[in-house]
């Protein structure tokens, strides 16, 4: 079960921003518009991290994952 913690914070943001996303999606309010996009801010964020670590992992380079897949 997923907790909610509700936090009541002033935010100054710039209207034009504000209304072009609310122009781009059909939010029922600011609250549902700001919690969707910290939601893909993260989700942007996560996937960044894993491409960073791309080609930073050694590996062997004589393993064959089609004879490891085959094994399973």
């Amino acid at each position: 079960m997923e907790s909610k913690l509700i936090v009541a914070t002033p935010l100054n943001i710039n209207e034009a921003l504000l209304q072009e996303a609310l122009a781009l999606e059909d939010h029922a309010s600011l609250d549902s518009l700001v919690e969707a996009a910290l939601r893909e801010y993260i989700q942007r964020r996560k996937r960044l991290k894993v491409l960073e670590l791309f080609g930073t992992i050694d590996y062997d380079a004589d393993y064959n994952y089609k004879h490891q897949r085959q094994q399973t």
